[in-house]
């Protein structure tokens, strides 16, 4: 893959990336960061892409590095590493859920996030998170009964 081949399919995954890092950091200027840091370390490591067809998990995965770092930066820094207070992009708007996600261990957020509100499959997912896609089914399994649990709809499927 050339320099003008990855330009142009990073413009075309942009606006998912920054979905992606918006759900993970919730503050518009970090996703932007995250994402922009994404970008340029994925180049640097173009060379490093052994399958062109999952250049947008790859680029995905390096996103969610460079989303945990700020994560751990923030928890360094301020003792919580929590989602943002103010409303995100699409679905997320709904407080609730949002409140619901937020709670949900670190491996299943990733999951939830990855799969419902970036549009991934359990394929792309598995390859994103580096696990299985067995493990992938079971975490979502599993978030989705905490989210119903904690939303109040234990009786609903």
């Amino acid at each position: 893959m050339d320099k003008n081949e990855f330009a142009a399919r990073t413009e075309a995954v942009r606006q998912r990336l920054y979905r992606t890092a918006y759900l993970y950091l919730g503050s518009e200027a970090d996703a932007l960061e995250a994402v922009d840091e994404a970008v340029y370390q994925a180049l640097r490591a173009l060379k490093k892409l052994r399958e062109p067809s999952f250049f947008e998990t790859w680029l995905t995965r390096i996103l969610l590095n460079e989303c945990h770092k700020e994560l751990r930066r923030r928890k360094r820094f301020s003792g919580d590493s929590t989602l943002p207070d103010t409303a995100g992009p699409d679905a997320y708007d709904y407080l609730p859920l949002k409140e619901a996600v937020r709670h949900l261990p670190e491996e299943l957020r990733a999951v939830i996030i990855l799969r419902f509100f970036t549009g991934y499959t359990q394929a792309e997912t598995a390859w994103a998170l580096d696990i299985p896609q067995g493990t992938v089914a079971t975490r979502q399994r599993k978030a989705l009964a905490l989210l119903r649990l904690e939303l109040g709809e234990e009786g609903d499927t």
